[in-house]
């Protein structure tokens, strides 16, 4: 039997609740080839450097030999069933063309300055009332009753999606999810069996989303979708099959990552009582303390449509041109070259330039929304939910690599404060 990399140890199922002590072996060779021909780069330092480096693409179209595993390319059930790119899976110019197009419908600034802070008063609404309906209950889930349904609304406003077409889009985004695989577990079976259905998920996603925007070409309406089909800038407006894909990606993008993170941060404090406490007495510790579980916990692992436009010297290895390359944000943001003390908790950490939202050109812009909705639902879960604790240490955790979080946090609490 051939040995597993730390890498592929690291992305099986059964180390999904805690991946750390793999990332700490991956470390100690910062960029390692992989069984299939992958780099995993795995250090800050070096990953910082590829993010702003122009010799590196995020278009999987310039990858000639696509990132695969054991079984199937496990990025195939998407890409297969998406016609066009988005900005994270395209390069300049067509890169920043698209995000300067979409960027002032989303985090406002200079267009609409008002945009991110104008939505508080609603966030705040919707947390009070999540809040308020688990009176009376002695247990609750921190994912279905708490992290998922704040962000879901929010984008849905946001966006101009409909709410009530949520459990359809829920159900396709958590199916294609299941279809990826990036471990030794993907020549299962069962992982091959998913495929099938995660290309059928993103067609009836991608199906959904043209059959939106033509409604709003028809007959503008609110939110961002509308005025993306409307508008009539200097630069024209986007293809409707570059409209679909990046639908796609703000519907999900703008709600998935989200919540693992709000999960993530009742989890780790549950897990750290003397730092909740510590919150609960000084709630002005709440925006370095968010940016604290950013690191702490990353919503993303890692990246995997990148590639490398020409060979690539670092850290004493040779990417070749061609070569797929997987940026490992989980293990950078554990990194003892970088943070002290990694593996601890620090609410005040200084210098915290964490990798939760990446860098470079695909830096996350809807980053100012994520962290406002999860200051707010953190702040409050912590001031208003009596001696929280969790039932089940480690808790479940959903398939998925890349978007790693827990699929259900149960929680025992004492009731709600007003």
């Amino acid at each position: 039997m051939v040995e597993e990399t730390p890498w592929q140890q690291a992305l099986r199922y059964a180390n999904r609740a805690n991946p750390y002590p793999f990332y700490e072996e991956l470390r100690k060779q910062p960029v390692a080839r992989q069984p299939d021909g992958t780099y995993v780069v795995s250090t800050y330092r070096e990953i910082v450097a590829l993010l702003h480096d122009p010799r590196v693409s995020s278009d999987p179209r310039k990858c000639p030999v696509p990132a695969v595993t054991q079984a199937e390319g496990p990025a195939e059930p998407i890409r297969e069933a998406l016609t066009e790119p988005n900005i994270i899976t395209c390069d300049p110019p067509e890169h920043d063309r698209d995000r300067r197009m979409m960027m002032p419908h989303f985090v406002g600034p200079p267009h609409a300055p008002d945009l991110i802070s104008d939505l508080e008063p609603e966030i705040h609404r919707i947390v009070g009332g999540l809040l308020d309906d688990m009176k009376g209950k002695n247990r609750i889930d921190a994912v279905d009753d708490f992290a998922y349904p704040l962000p879901v609304t929010v984008i849905c406003k946001v966006l101009g999606v409909p709410l009530e077409d949520e459990p359809r889009f829920h159900q396709w985004i958590e199916t294609a999810l299941d279809a990826l695989d990036f471990g030794p577990e993907a020549a299962s079976e069962e992982i091959r069996s998913r495929q099938a259905g995660g290309r059928r998920a993103v067609q009836e996603f991608g199906q959904f989303a043209g059959e939106l925007l033509d409604r709003y070409a028809r007959q503008p309406g609110p939110g961002m979708l509308s005025a993306l089909v409307n508008e009539d800038g200097q630069e024209g407006r986007m293809s409707k099959g570059v409209l679909v894909s990046n639908t796609l990606l703000l519907i999900f993008a703008g709600h998935e990552t989200t919540v693992n993170l709000i999960a993530h941060s009742v989890l780790t404090l549950l897990r750290h009582p003397d730092a909740l406490e510590t919150l609960r007495r000084r709630p002005d510790l709440i925006v370095p303390g968010v940016e604290e579980l950013l690191r702490y916990e990353s919503s993303v692992q890692f990246w995997h449509t990148r590639s490398a436009l020409e060979d690539i010297d670092i850290a004493g290895t040779t990417i070749p041109k061609g070569a797929p390359i997987f940026l490992a944000y989980g293990s950078a943001n554990r990194d003892p070259e970088r943070f002290t003390d990694p593996d601890e908790l620090d609410l005040e950490r200084p210098d915290n330039q964490h990798l939760g939202f990446s860098q470079g050109i695909h830096f996350c812009f809807g980053a100012p929304l994520a962290r406002l909705e999860v200051q707010i639902a953190v702040g409050e879960f912590v001031r208003r939910v009596r001696n929280p604790r969790l039932v089940e240490d480690p808790p479940p955790y959903r398939h998925n690599q890349i978007f790693r979080g827990p699929r259900h946090v149960p929680v025992d609490i004492d009731g709600i404060r007003d």
